[in-house]
């Protein structure tokens, strides 16, 4: 962790990059990923010019969080999926711990105590399948070829793209309703063809997808009530 002046940021730095770009993470942190080579200086002066429009995020950051749901593994509970929210019944017996069936999810009883951990292994397995089906239809439209596909724990962010072209999503993103997922997608591939949020970049997304500002909105303002 840095810290300039009165800004607390994490600082990463990357060949690909030829500018510096500031970001307000899901969790309230300041990232600042930069070049490689660019000097302590030139971020903190950036930084500085930046400095309102950090304060400006990081106050929406705390309206939008507000909306962080704490939910309990008890019946009547409501959990989301593709953008639908099912609410939990807990059941004696059934064929695997967690099922989607008939409008509910369905937890067998004596796995309550690990309902967290099983409920996010049904994300990982419903949304590597889901998400690499979207990927498919979308690679061709964007000429971007990824290389590895994962669904991991990703902290404060929805999706990553490595410099191998290595596609990182949040379990969390299975949750969201598909066209805000697909955003998702597209935002990642079109990585892999321009590392940086250009205008070209920008452009690529909206040719693919012309109302991606909508789905992006709908991402920051919605995005903090996902989770188990």
């Amino acid at each position: 962790m840095q810290k300039y002046k009165d800004i607390d940021y994490t600082l990463t730095r990357s060949g690909r990059k030829k500018t510096i770009s500031i970001y307000i993470e899901r969790d309230g942190d300041v990232s600042v990923l930069a070049p490689e080579l660019i000097s302590m200086a030139k971020i903190e002066e950036i930084i500085e010019s930046k400095r309102l429009w950090i304060y400006k995020g990081l106050a929406e950051w705390e309206d939008l969080n507000a909306k962080r749901i704490k939910r309990e593994f008890v019946a009547g509970e409501s959990f989301p999926y593709l953008g639908r929210n099912y609410r939990l019944k807990i059941v004696d017996i059934q064929t695997k711990p967690l099922i989607l069936k008939n409008g509910h999810f369905c937890i067998q009883a004596k796995f309550r105590p690990k309902a967290d951990e099983i409920f996010k292994e049904f994300y990982k397995e419903k949304g590597i399948k889901k998400i690499k089906d979207r990927i498919k239809y979308f690679q061709g439209k964007l000429g971007a070829q990824p290389n590895q596909i994962r669904i991991l724990e990703l902290k404060h962010r929805w999706a990553s793209c490595s410099a191998k072209g290595n596609l990182n999503f949040h379990w969390k993103c299975v949750q969201l309703p598909l066209s805000v997922l697909d955003y998702i997608i597209v935002h990642e591939l079109t990585h892999i063809i321009h590392s940086n949020h250009t205008k070209a970049f920008w452009n690529q997304i909206d040719k693919v997808i012309p109302d991606y500002q909508d789905r992006k909105q709908w991402l920051k303002v919605n995005g903090a009530g996902m989770g188990v």
